[in-house]
Protein backbone atom coordinates (compact mmCIF):
# COMPACT_ATOMS: atom_id res chain seq x y z
CA UNK A 1 0.00 0.00 0.00
CA UNK A 2 1.53 3.42 -1.04
CA UNK A 3 1.10 6.01 1.12
CA UNK A 4 1.71 9.47 -0.49
CA UNK A 5 2.07 12.21 2.02
CA UNK A 6 3.97 16.26 2.04
CA UNK A 7 4.93 15.33 5.49
CA UNK A 8 6.31 12.31 7.55
CA UNK A 9 3.08 10.40 8.59
CA UNK A 10 1.78 11.00 12.34
CA UNK A 11 1.77 8.07 14.29
CA UNK A 12 -1.85 8.32 15.39
CA UNK A 13 -2.28 8.72 11.37
CA UNK A 14 -0.74 5.07 10.42
CA UNK A 15 -2.41 3.54 13.72
CA UNK A 16 -5.59 5.09 12.56
CA UNK A 17 -4.96 3.53 8.48
CA UNK A 18 -4.23 -0.11 10.36
CA UNK A 19 -7.52 0.29 12.12
CA UNK A 20 -9.34 0.86 9.30
CA UNK A 21 -7.62 -1.79 7.19
CA UNK A 22 -7.59 -4.97 9.20
CA UNK A 23 -7.08 -7.22 6.34
CA UNK A 24 -3.49 -8.69 7.53
CA UNK A 25 -1.33 -9.54 10.76
CA UNK A 26 1.57 -7.96 8.99
CA UNK A 27 -0.08 -4.56 7.83
CA UNK A 28 3.18 -2.46 8.77
CA UNK A 29 4.87 -4.55 5.87
CA UNK A 30 1.82 -3.30 3.58
CA UNK A 31 2.44 0.81 4.27
CA UNK A 32 5.01 2.02 1.94
CA UNK A 33 5.62 5.63 3.22
CA UNK A 34 6.77 8.39 0.03
CA UNK A 35 7.30 11.64 1.09
CA UNK A 36 6.67 13.28 -2.30
CA UNK A 37 7.29 16.61 -1.08
CA UNK A 38 11.21 15.60 -1.67
CA UNK A 39 10.45 14.22 -5.33
CA UNK A 40 10.30 16.26 -8.39
CA UNK A 41 7.23 16.67 -10.05
CA UNK A 42 8.25 13.45 -12.68
CA UNK A 43 8.83 10.90 -10.14
CA UNK A 44 5.42 12.45 -8.99
CA UNK A 45 3.73 11.28 -11.70
CA UNK A 46 5.81 8.16 -12.13
CA UNK A 47 4.33 6.80 -8.25
CA UNK A 48 1.18 7.90 -9.57
CA UNK A 49 0.88 5.67 -12.58
CA UNK A 50 2.85 2.79 -10.85
CA UNK A 51 0.00 2.41 -8.30
CA UNK A 52 -2.98 2.93 -11.27
CA UNK A 53 -1.08 -0.36 -12.55
CA UNK A 54 -1.41 -2.02 -9.35
CA UNK A 55 -5.48 -1.81 -8.88
CA UNK A 56 -5.99 -5.29 -8.30
CA UNK A 57 -4.30 -5.06 -4.78
CA UNK A 58 -5.39 -3.49 -1.74
CA UNK A 59 -4.33 0.39 -2.32
CA UNK A 60 -4.97 3.63 -0.54
CA UNK A 61 -3.11 7.31 -1.70
CA UNK A 62 -3.24 9.28 0.48
CA UNK A 63 -1.94 12.90 -0.32
CA UNK A 64 -1.92 15.95 2.24
CA UNK A 65 -0.71 19.36 1.18
CA UNK A 66 1.68 21.25 3.37
CA UNK A 67 -0.96 23.50 3.90
CA UNK A 68 -3.49 21.79 4.40
CA UNK A 69 -2.12 20.29 7.57
CA UNK A 70 -3.79 22.49 10.06
CA UNK A 71 -5.91 19.62 9.95
CA UNK A 72 -4.10 17.47 12.03
CA UNK A 73 -3.25 20.64 14.63
CA UNK A 74 -2.54 19.37 17.80
CA UNK A 75 -5.13 19.42 20.84
CA UNK A 76 -3.11 20.76 23.40
CA UNK A 77 -6.19 21.76 25.91
CA UNK A 78 -9.45 19.54 26.38
CA UNK A 79 -12.29 22.10 27.79
CA UNK A 80 -11.54 25.41 29.28
CA UNK A 81 -9.83 24.53 32.63
CA UNK A 82 -6.98 23.99 33.69
CA UNK A 83 -4.36 24.40 36.52
CA UNK A 84 -0.45 25.11 36.95
CA UNK A 85 0.88 22.28 39.37
CA UNK A 86 3.95 24.83 41.00
CA UNK A 87 6.21 22.48 43.45
CA UNK A 88 8.43 25.48 45.35
CA UNK A 89 7.70 24.00 48.49
CA UNK A 90 8.99 21.22 51.00
CA UNK A 91 5.99 19.87 52.17
CA UNK A 92 3.24 19.26 49.80
CA UNK A 93 1.98 15.81 48.79
CA UNK A 94 3.73 13.63 46.04
CA UNK A 95 2.85 13.37 42.76
CA UNK A 96 0.71 10.19 43.56
CA UNK A 97 -1.65 11.96 45.62
CA UNK A 98 -1.83 15.21 43.22
CA UNK A 99 -3.09 12.57 40.64
CA UNK A 100 -6.04 11.44 42.89
CA UNK A 101 -6.79 15.04 43.81
CA UNK A 102 -7.07 15.77 40.32
CA UNK A 103 -9.11 13.45 39.06
CA UNK A 104 -11.41 13.84 41.92
CA UNK A 105 -11.56 17.29 41.50
CA UNK A 106 -11.85 16.54 37.61
CA UNK A 107 -9.22 18.86 36.41
CA UNK A 108 -7.66 17.21 32.96
CA UNK A 109 -5.56 20.16 32.20
CA UNK A 110 -2.13 20.30 34.22
CA UNK A 111 0.69 23.14 33.81
CA UNK A 112 4.34 21.90 34.81
CA UNK A 113 7.12 24.28 35.14
CA UNK A 114 9.59 21.58 34.53
CA UNK A 115 9.59 18.10 33.34
CA UNK A 116 10.12 16.60 36.80
CA UNK A 117 10.51 12.98 36.17
CA UNK A 118 8.57 11.71 39.58
CA UNK A 119 5.93 13.51 38.38
CA UNK A 120 5.51 12.44 34.41
CA UNK A 121 6.15 9.04 35.69
CA UNK A 122 3.36 9.10 38.44
CA UNK A 123 0.96 11.21 35.87
CA UNK A 124 1.40 7.67 33.54
CA UNK A 125 -1.71 5.97 32.41
CA UNK A 126 -3.56 8.84 34.24
CA UNK A 127 -5.32 10.64 31.05
CA UNK A 128 -4.60 14.01 32.33
CA UNK A 129 -3.23 16.11 29.91
CA UNK A 130 0.09 17.85 30.44
CA UNK A 131 2.51 20.87 29.48
CA UNK A 132 5.79 20.31 30.66
CA UNK A 133 8.15 23.15 31.08
CA UNK A 134 11.45 24.01 29.79
CA UNK A 135 13.07 26.41 32.68
CA UNK A 136 14.26 29.78 31.42
CA UNK A 137 17.63 28.37 32.82
CA UNK A 138 18.25 26.23 29.80
CA UNK A 139 16.63 28.62 27.07
CA UNK A 140 20.03 29.59 25.62
CA UNK A 141 21.75 26.30 25.60
CA UNK A 142 18.97 24.86 23.57
CA UNK A 143 18.23 27.79 21.34
CA UNK A 144 22.19 26.78 20.26
CA UNK A 145 21.36 24.07 18.10
CA UNK A 146 18.95 21.47 17.23
CA UNK A 147 20.72 18.80 18.75
CA UNK A 148 20.59 20.39 22.16
CA UNK A 149 16.62 20.31 22.39
CA UNK A 150 16.71 16.60 20.79
CA UNK A 151 18.52 15.75 23.97
CA UNK A 152 16.46 17.22 26.48
CA UNK A 153 13.20 15.69 24.61
CA UNK A 154 14.84 12.60 24.57
CA UNK A 155 15.46 12.60 28.27
CA UNK A 156 12.36 14.48 29.32
CA UNK A 157 9.85 13.92 26.80
CA UNK A 158 9.55 10.96 24.65
CA UNK A 159 10.49 8.32 27.63
CA UNK A 160 7.03 8.66 28.71
CA UNK A 161 4.79 9.74 25.49
CA UNK A 162 2.32 8.36 25.11
CA UNK A 163 1.97 6.71 27.89
CA UNK A 164 2.24 10.27 30.07
CA UNK A 165 -0.10 12.61 28.17
CA UNK A 166 2.20 15.21 27.69
CA UNK A 167 0.51 17.64 25.03
CA UNK A 168 2.78 20.72 25.13
CA UNK A 169 6.14 22.10 26.06
CA UNK A 170 6.09 25.56 27.41
CA UNK A 171 9.56 26.98 26.47
CA UNK A 172 10.50 29.21 29.32
CA UNK A 173 8.10 31.69 31.29
CA UNK A 174 7.66 35.21 31.07
CA UNK A 175 10.86 35.46 28.98
CA UNK A 176 10.54 38.83 27.46
CA UNK A 177 9.46 40.54 30.61
CA UNK A 178 12.57 40.21 31.70
CA UNK A 179 15.31 42.09 31.49
CA UNK A 180 18.12 39.62 30.21
CA UNK A 181 18.57 40.50 26.84
CA UNK A 182 20.46 37.35 25.72
CA UNK A 183 17.81 35.27 27.20
CA UNK A 184 15.30 37.34 24.97
CA UNK A 185 17.07 36.82 22.24
CA UNK A 186 17.54 33.12 22.55
CA UNK A 187 13.56 32.53 23.00
CA UNK A 188 12.95 32.13 19.45
CA UNK A 189 15.94 29.82 18.62
CA UNK A 190 14.71 27.72 21.45
CA UNK A 191 11.25 27.27 20.37
CA UNK A 192 12.21 26.63 16.88
CA UNK A 193 14.81 23.98 18.27
CA UNK A 194 12.16 22.43 20.14
CA UNK A 195 9.48 22.18 17.49
CA UNK A 196 12.37 21.20 14.93
CA UNK A 197 12.96 18.02 17.43
CA UNK A 198 9.80 17.23 17.93
CA UNK A 199 9.06 17.10 14.45
CA UNK A 200 12.00 14.98 13.65
CA UNK A 201 11.20 12.75 16.75
CA UNK A 202 7.15 12.37 14.85
CA UNK A 203 5.72 14.11 17.74
CA UNK A 204 4.96 17.84 16.64
CA UNK A 205 0.86 17.06 15.70
CA UNK A 206 0.70 15.59 19.09
CA UNK A 207 2.71 18.29 21.32
CA UNK A 208 2.20 22.31 21.09
CA UNK A 209 5.44 24.04 21.69
CA UNK A 210 4.43 27.60 23.29
CA UNK A 211 5.76 30.22 25.90
CA UNK A 212 3.72 32.44 28.20
CA UNK A 213 3.90 35.94 28.46
CA UNK A 214 3.51 38.61 31.74
CA UNK A 215 1.56 41.67 31.32
CA UNK A 216 4.57 43.83 30.97
CA UNK A 217 4.92 42.96 27.62
CA UNK A 218 2.24 45.99 26.94
CA UNK A 219 2.96 49.42 26.79
CA UNK A 220 -0.51 49.97 28.19
CA UNK A 221 -3.79 48.11 28.15
CA UNK A 222 -6.56 50.39 29.49
CA UNK A 223 -8.68 50.74 27.60
CA UNK A 224 -8.75 47.16 25.72
CA UNK A 225 -8.50 48.19 22.54
CA UNK A 226 -5.11 50.83 22.81
CA UNK A 227 -3.20 47.55 24.11
CA UNK A 228 0.07 47.77 22.08
CA UNK A 229 3.02 45.64 22.81
CA UNK A 230 5.99 47.80 24.23
CA UNK A 231 8.28 48.87 21.65
CA UNK A 232 11.59 47.24 23.01
CA UNK A 233 9.67 44.13 23.23
CA UNK A 234 8.91 44.13 19.28
CA UNK A 235 11.79 42.88 18.07
CA UNK A 236 11.58 39.52 19.83
CA UNK A 237 8.19 39.17 20.11
CA UNK A 238 6.96 39.62 16.11
CA UNK A 239 9.60 37.19 15.09
CA UNK A 240 8.02 34.75 17.68
CA UNK A 241 4.59 35.21 16.90
CA UNK A 242 5.26 34.97 13.24
CA UNK A 243 6.70 31.24 14.10
CA UNK A 244 3.85 30.45 16.36
CA UNK A 245 1.42 31.74 13.64
CA UNK A 246 3.01 29.18 11.06
CA UNK A 247 2.93 26.10 13.52
CA UNK A 248 -0.47 27.36 14.96
CA UNK A 249 0.48 28.14 18.72
CA UNK A 250 -1.78 30.15 20.39
CA UNK A 251 -0.25 33.48 22.60
CA UNK A 252 -0.19 32.50 26.35
CA UNK A 253 -0.73 35.46 28.71
CA UNK A 254 -0.41 35.38 32.37
CA UNK A 255 -3.46 37.41 33.39
CA UNK A 256 -3.95 38.34 37.03
CA UNK A 257 -6.74 41.00 37.88
CA UNK A 258 -5.15 40.50 41.58
CA UNK A 259 -1.64 42.43 40.89
CA UNK A 260 -3.51 45.19 38.84
CA UNK A 261 -6.16 46.24 41.74
CA UNK A 262 -2.92 45.34 44.55
CA UNK A 263 -0.86 48.23 42.35
CA UNK A 264 -3.98 50.87 42.52
CA UNK A 265 -6.61 49.99 44.73
CA UNK A 266 -7.91 53.30 45.13
CA UNK A 267 -9.05 53.33 41.18
CA UNK A 268 -10.16 50.27 40.49
CA UNK A 269 -13.31 48.47 41.41
CA UNK A 270 -13.03 45.27 43.64
CA UNK A 271 -16.01 43.90 42.20
CA UNK A 272 -14.91 44.39 38.61
CA UNK A 273 -11.60 43.03 39.60
CA UNK A 274 -13.64 39.91 41.11
CA UNK A 275 -16.56 39.42 38.45
CA UNK A 276 -18.79 40.47 41.14
CA UNK A 277 -21.74 42.91 40.14
CA UNK A 278 -20.70 46.82 38.97
CA UNK A 279 -21.23 48.91 36.01
CA UNK A 280 -18.27 47.50 34.50
CA UNK A 281 -16.10 49.62 31.85
CA UNK A 282 -16.95 50.99 28.43
CA UNK A 283 -14.95 50.70 25.15
CA UNK A 284 -15.92 53.69 22.76
CA UNK A 285 -13.41 52.80 20.34
CA UNK A 286 -14.98 49.42 19.91
CA UNK A 287 -18.21 49.97 21.49
CA UNK A 288 -17.53 47.40 24.16
CA UNK A 289 -18.60 47.03 27.73
CA UNK A 290 -16.58 45.17 30.01
CA UNK A 291 -18.01 43.75 33.28
CA UNK A 292 -15.23 42.37 34.57
CA UNK A 293 -11.03 42.68 34.55
CA UNK A 294 -10.28 39.03 33.14
CA UNK A 295 -12.28 39.54 29.83
CA UNK A 296 -10.90 43.13 29.32
CA UNK A 297 -7.43 41.86 29.78
CA UNK A 298 -7.09 38.80 27.34
CA UNK A 299 -9.29 41.51 24.92
CA UNK A 300 -6.06 43.53 25.38
CA UNK A 301 -3.92 41.00 24.58
CA UNK A 302 -6.06 40.55 21.34
CA UNK A 303 -5.74 44.19 20.54
CA UNK A 304 -2.06 43.99 20.58
CA UNK A 305 -2.35 40.74 18.66
CA UNK A 306 -4.48 42.71 16.02
CA UNK A 307 -1.68 45.57 15.69
CA UNK A 308 1.23 43.60 15.61
CA UNK A 309 -0.91 42.00 12.49
CA UNK A 310 -1.89 39.03 13.93
CA UNK A 311 -5.55 38.83 13.84
CA UNK A 312 -6.61 35.20 13.91
CA UNK A 313 -3.92 34.53 16.77
CA UNK A 314 -5.67 32.68 19.97
CA UNK A 315 -5.19 34.31 23.24
CA UNK A 316 -4.96 31.94 26.16
CA UNK A 317 -4.95 32.23 29.57
CA UNK A 318 -1.66 30.33 31.00
CA UNK A 319 -2.19 31.50 34.62
CA UNK A 320 -4.45 33.39 36.26
CA UNK A 321 -5.69 33.77 40.11
CA UNK A 322 -6.11 35.44 43.51
CA UNK A 323 -3.68 35.52 46.45
CA UNK A 324 -5.42 34.34 49.68
CA UNK A 325 -2.56 36.04 51.91
CA UNK A 326 -0.08 39.01 51.31
CA UNK A 327 1.60 41.54 52.63
CA UNK A 328 0.24 44.41 54.54
CA UNK A 329 1.03 46.76 52.05
CA UNK A 330 -0.77 43.99 49.17
CA UNK A 331 -4.34 45.07 48.88
CA UNK A 332 -7.10 42.69 48.62
CA UNK A 333 -4.84 39.40 49.70
CA UNK A 334 -7.45 37.80 51.46
CA UNK A 335 -8.94 34.40 51.87
CA UNK A 336 -12.49 35.71 50.92
CA UNK A 337 -11.34 37.75 48.06
CA UNK A 338 -9.39 34.43 47.09
CA UNK A 339 -12.63 32.55 47.13
CA UNK A 340 -14.98 34.74 45.04
CA UNK A 341 -12.22 35.52 42.56
CA UNK A 342 -12.14 31.47 41.73
CA UNK A 343 -15.44 30.49 42.25
CA UNK A 344 -16.53 33.41 39.72
CA UNK A 345 -13.90 32.59 37.54
CA UNK A 346 -14.25 28.61 37.64
CA UNK A 347 -18.14 29.53 36.65
CA UNK A 348 -17.36 32.10 34.18
CA UNK A 349 -14.98 29.03 31.98
CA UNK A 350 -17.53 26.68 32.53
CA UNK A 351 -19.96 28.61 30.91
CA UNK A 352 -17.98 28.18 27.59
CA UNK A 353 -18.17 31.64 26.03
CA UNK A 354 -15.67 33.96 24.45
CA UNK A 355 -14.72 37.94 25.28
CA UNK A 356 -16.76 41.17 23.94
CA UNK A 357 -14.25 41.25 21.20
CA UNK A 358 -14.24 37.92 20.42
CA UNK A 359 -17.66 36.30 21.17
CA UNK A 360 -17.24 33.03 19.27
CA UNK A 361 -13.73 32.23 21.08
CA UNK A 362 -13.95 30.36 24.19
CA UNK A 363 -11.66 31.45 26.77
CA UNK A 364 -9.23 28.63 27.82
CA UNK A 365 -7.35 29.73 31.34
CA UNK A 366 -5.14 27.43 33.57
CA UNK A 367 -5.58 28.31 37.10
CA UNK A 368 -2.68 29.61 39.71
CA UNK A 369 -1.79 27.33 41.51
CA UNK A 370 -2.65 24.06 42.78
CA UNK A 371 -1.41 24.52 45.79
CA UNK A 372 0.47 26.90 48.61
CA UNK A 373 3.99 27.23 47.85
CA UNK A 374 5.74 27.54 51.32
CA UNK A 375 9.45 28.00 49.39
CA UNK A 376 8.43 30.94 46.88
CA UNK A 377 10.19 34.23 47.11
CA UNK A 378 9.09 37.30 46.93
CA UNK A 379 6.45 38.49 48.41
CA UNK A 380 4.27 36.90 50.90
CA UNK A 381 1.27 36.74 48.79
CA UNK A 382 3.18 34.69 46.30
CA UNK A 383 3.46 31.68 49.03
CA UNK A 384 -0.66 31.86 48.85
CA UNK A 385 -2.24 31.39 45.63
CA UNK A 386 -3.58 27.48 46.32
CA UNK A 387 -6.60 26.28 45.62
CA UNK A 388 -5.17 23.46 48.04
CA UNK A 389 -3.05 24.10 51.20
CA UNK A 390 0.04 21.55 51.84
CA UNK A 391 -1.68 18.80 53.35
CA UNK A 392 -4.28 18.31 50.39
CA UNK A 393 -6.85 19.76 51.98
CA UNK A 394 -9.12 22.98 50.21
CA UNK A 395 -7.84 26.28 50.79
CA UNK A 396 -11.30 27.27 50.60
CA UNK A 397 -14.68 26.24 49.55
CA UNK A 398 -15.31 26.68 45.50
CA UNK A 399 -16.74 23.34 44.95
CA UNK A 400 -13.58 20.82 45.14
CA UNK A 401 -13.08 18.00 47.14
CA UNK A 402 -9.36 17.84 49.08
CA UNK A 403 -6.99 14.54 50.22
CA UNK A 404 -8.85 15.58 53.55
CA UNK A 405 -11.18 17.47 55.43
CA UNK A 406 -10.94 21.11 55.96
CA UNK A 407 -12.37 23.97 58.05
CA UNK A 408 -13.23 25.78 54.75
CA UNK A 409 -15.61 22.94 53.59
CA UNK A 410 -17.89 24.27 56.46
CA UNK A 411 -16.72 27.91 55.76
CA UNK A 412 -19.74 30.98 55.96
CA UNK A 413 -19.15 31.57 52.61
CA UNK A 414 -22.79 30.12 50.66
CA UNK A 415 -23.25 30.13 47.74
CA UNK A 416 -26.67 31.24 46.23
CA UNK A 417 -28.58 28.93 44.85
CA UNK A 418 -29.31 29.62 41.10
CA UNK A 419 -25.42 30.02 40.67
CA UNK A 420 -25.04 26.89 42.51
CA UNK A 421 -27.07 25.07 40.14
CA UNK A 422 -25.87 27.03 36.79
CA UNK A 423 -22.03 25.36 38.03
CA UNK A 424 -23.80 22.11 38.17
CA UNK A 425 -25.27 22.93 34.65
CA UNK A 426 -22.41 24.10 32.96
CA UNK A 427 -20.20 21.06 34.24
CA UNK A 428 -22.80 18.75 32.91
CA UNK A 429 -22.25 20.40 29.37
Amino acid sequence: MFLLLAEPPPLRLLALLRALLPCCSSMNAMITVVNISQLTAEAQIGLLLDWTCKVRIASLVLYLHPKRQSLLKVKAFTGTYGINYGRIADNIPPPESVVTLLKAAKIKNVRLYDADHSVLKAFKGSGLELVVGLPNGYVKEVSVSEDKAMSWLKENVQPFFPDTHIRGVAVGNEVLAGSDQDLQQALLGACKNIYNALKALQLSDHIQVSTAHSEAVFANSYPPSSCVFKEDVLPYMKPLLEFFSQIGSPFYINAYPFLAYKSDPEHIDIKYALFESNSGIYDAKTDLHYDNMFDAQIDAAYAALEIAGFDEMEVRVSETGWASGGDKDEAGASVENARTYNYNLRKRLFKKKGTPRRPKRVVKAYVFALFNENLKPGPASEKHYGLFKADGSISYDIGFTGLKPSSASSSHFSLKVCDAFALLFYILL
